[in-house]
């Protein structure tokens, strides 16, 4: 197994892969990065993942073993549909969750590029909950009507989870997975880093306002549906991309 400090380095990766491949994995690294800034993390035992441009259903995932600070655009692992690894300059390999789970998405939606999932303390906190995400927040009114849940059936190894999961978040972009933690997805990297801040955020707001012991305020469905409304259009009109080139410029600047 290769030690930490030797997984940066893949010689000759560059220079036989497509230049849209290395951009992916340098928006995907990156991606990481942001996440480990924002402590979205639970050491080594989480995964994102980007497909990879062109014509066969690739895409990339993090080696199973370093922390996403550690990650690289040179140390991403690539593999098929079915799992089979293609690329893994680390020799790590991958979690076989991951591919569960983010395998799953990717071969039932082709559209969706990007799947992102975490266990953070709030979110496993809400996924815990029967209620699940509550409509107190204008954060949580982005997911009014539009977030699935998908049932906890232990560690996620079995291919037969696969339809399930995809059958409960159907078409939408964000899924909580009961006592488990949230997945997130979307058309790009971008609107999937989108989703997940407005969930995870919802899911901080929704602990604080439950700690305080207070009876908690409900949005209306119609207000909530309407919040919900103007976040679609912001949405179709890529406005997250705003969000992530700003978090992107903080990253480079270290000001997280």
């Amino acid at each position: 197994m290769a030690e930490v400090s030797e997984l940066n380095a893949a010689p000759g990766l560059r220079a036989r892969i497509s230049e849209a491949e290395w951009q992916a994995r340098v928006k995907l690294a990156q991606c990481y990065h942001l996440a480990a800034k924002l402590r979205w993390t639970d050491h080594i035992y989480t995964h994102f993942s980007l497909r990879v441009p062109g014509d066969r259903p690739h895409f990339l995932i993090n080696a199973y073993g370093q922390t996403f600070d550690e990650i690289t655009p040179e140390t991403l692992v690539k593999i098929d549909i079915d799992g089979e690894i293609i690329d893994d300059p680390t020799g790590l390999g991958i979690n076989p969750a991951g591919y569960v789970i983010h395998g799953a998405i990717h071969r039932a939606r082709p559209e969706t590029h990007a799947v992102l999932h975490t266990h953070t303390a709030a979110g496993i906190g809400v996924a815990a909950q029967q209620q699940g995400l509550l409509m107190i927040s204008q954060h949580s009114a982005r997911f009014h009507r539009r977030l699935g849940y998908h049932d906890y059936e232990g560690i996620a190894l079995d291919l037969d989870e696969q339809q399930r999961i995809v059958a409960d978040l159907g078409e939408r972009n964000a899924l909580i997975l009961r006592n488990h933690g949230l997945l997130t997805c979307g058309r790009d990297l971008e609107e999937a880093f989108y989703n997940l801040y407005y969930l995870e955020r919802a899911c901080v707001a929704q602990i604080a306002a439950q700690s305080g012991g207070a009876a908690l305020s409900i949005i209306p469905d119609a207000v909530a549906e309407k919040a919900a409304l103007a976040f679609d259009n912001g949405i179709r009109n890529k406005k997250y991309l705003l969000h992530w080139d700003a978090y992107v410029r903080q990253l480079q600047r270290n000001a997280l």
